[in-house]
């Protein structure tokens, strides 16, 4: 059905069989997304738990207090029905007017976000729970005091009755209110500053990249296993997109289980991070069971390929480093004008970086229990890694301080690098030779060209954009 090729040891054995053993490092695996925490994903899910919550709360809880009866409690409300009514009255036309406000602080900020930043870290803004909770109280303390008002009888036909807790309640509840509007306001004024997106960015990507490359690189040169090729003639089937999105996460573990069920081994076309149009080719699936049932139905491999609008930092490294890089590039676009923001994205991405070079590359090849190849991807390239973070900066950084910013980096990437990153970093560094000059350690006239009037920024960017040509289709490239 197809050839496995087994990578011989150092002591000439064959490569012992064991669950997620891989060749060049490994593949960690991350867990689905459980269907509670999609539920709560959304930005409209706080908020309306909020108002569902306290809605039922403003129905029963003066139904308990009606069967009851009156208290002679001290601390609470021991007005009669218009005075009830009146200050229901005021909190929710005074919690209406203040939720108004949260949403247009809300709109602003994303618009400054977006304007300012990119619009890829609106998703950041968007989860906070903070942001949530606060327009979620505000519009439940609103509902709260709408739904008790109907509960208040006195008039001259009927029998007076004021839920007393239900209004000390709602009247508590526009204390924490308060409470929380100061917290919006401490953290909207802190997320807006450019170096807590930088570094939330930051935090972000350098965490994911420690899981999903968690072995140091020293461990390559003693990680043996199988490699796996098509056999000429295997019969295999490829399966396109149900619909268009971007390629979020891979279950890497469950499509395993998928090929080792049905004998077949699962090439996956596309890296994580990648657009997908519906129709298009998205894995292909090799061995003589192809045409059995259970290659499509509720049984298929798509379950284990997640699909959304926007991509993710579930697995997607590359994402994060991309924020970075476009935070960096309209810092300096004429503009904005900003190489000191664009510099802090090259200190975060300098962090990231040295995380990366230090550590082995995953394998393309995952293998079963039994160690034979089932899944076979493309991993994000730790070089390609490097170039997406440094190449655009280094194209459009013509400030003094980035390009003395990215030779400090390179040179520090260089002393630190795994063996076989070398190269590529070297050959990053010897790319920018007209930043001694920029730094004035150049013999030259300072116009930071070489002899042949090509900038050095240039000729690297022309490199990378040749060699991505060169990679063509389906391969693992980073965007």
């Amino acid at each position: 059905m197809d050839e496995v090729t087994d990578a011989p040891r150092p002591d000439g054995s064959g490569p012992g069989a064991g669950a997620g053993h891989r060749a060049r490092g490994a593949v960690p695996e991350v867990a689905p997304a459980s269907w509670w925490s999609r539920l709560w994903k959304p930005f409209w899910a706080v908020p309306a738990a909020c108002v569902l919550v306290f809605l039922v709360l403003g129905i029963v809880l003066p139904q308990v207090e009606d069967s009851w009866g009156t208290t002679d409690l001290q601390y609470v409300f021991q007005g009669g029905p218009d005075g009830a009514r009146g200050l229901l009255g005021t909190i929710a036309t005074a919690m209406i007017s203040v939720t108004g406000l949260v949403f247009s602080i809300t709109m602003v900020v994303l618009q400054l976000a977006s304007s300012q930043f990119t619009p890829r870290v609106l998703g950041g803004f968007l989860q906070n729970r903070v942001v949530q909770s606060t327009l979620g109280i505000f519009i439940s303390t609103f509902v709260f005091a709408l739904t008790v008002t109907r509960s208040v009888r006195g008039d001259n036909s009927t029998e007076q009755f004021v839920p007393q807790v239900s209004v000390t309640l709602a009247f508590v509840l526009v204390l924490v209110s308060m409470g929380l509007f100061l917290a919006f306001i401490h953290h909207i004024t802190t997320s807006i500053q450019v170096s807590h997106v930088i570094s939330r960015i930051g935090d972000q990507t350098a965490a994911l990249a420690d899981r999903m490359f968690p072995e140091p690189a020293d461990a390559e040169a003693s990680a043996f296993g199988p490699t796996w090729s098509p056999e000429p003639g295997t019969p295999h089937l490829r399966l396109e997109a149900p619909r268009h999105g971007v390629i979020t996460h891979v279950d890497y573990a469950g499509l395993v289980r998928w090929a080792r069920e049905r004998d077949v081994v699962v090439t996956l076309d596309r890296p994580v991070g990648q657009f997908l149009t519906e129709g298009q080719h998205v894995l292909r699936i090799w061995g003589a069971a192809v045409g059995l049932e259970g290659t499509s139905g509720p049984g298929d491999p798509y379950g284990h390929i997640g699909l959304g609008p926007q991509r993710e930092m579930r697995q997607d490294v590359a994402f994060g480093i991309r924020q970075l890089v476009d935070i960096g590039n309209r810092a300096l676009s004429p503009g904005v004008n900003d190489p000191t923001t664009a510099v802090q994205c090259l200190d975060e991405l300098h962090r990231i970086l040295r995380v990366l070079v230090r550590r082995a590359s995953p394998s393309p090849y995952i293998t079963d229990d039994a160690g034979r190849v089932r899944v076979v991807h493309h991993p994000q390239a730790i070089p390609e890694l490097v170039e997406l973070a440094l190449l655009e900066i280094a194209h459009s950084g013509d400030d003094l301080q980035v390009p003395h910013r990215l030779r400090t980096l390179l040179e520090d990437l260089v002393e630190v690098t795994a063996e076989r990153y070398r190269p590529a970093v070297q050959r990053l560094l010897e790319g920018l030779p007209a930043l001694g000059r920029a730094d004035g350690e150049g013999d030259g006239e300072g116009d930071g060209e070489d002899d042949d009037g090509n900038d050095g920024q240039d000729v690297i960017a022309n490199e990378h954009l040749v060699r991505a040509e060169q990679a063509g289709e389906g391969t693992g490239r980073v965007v």
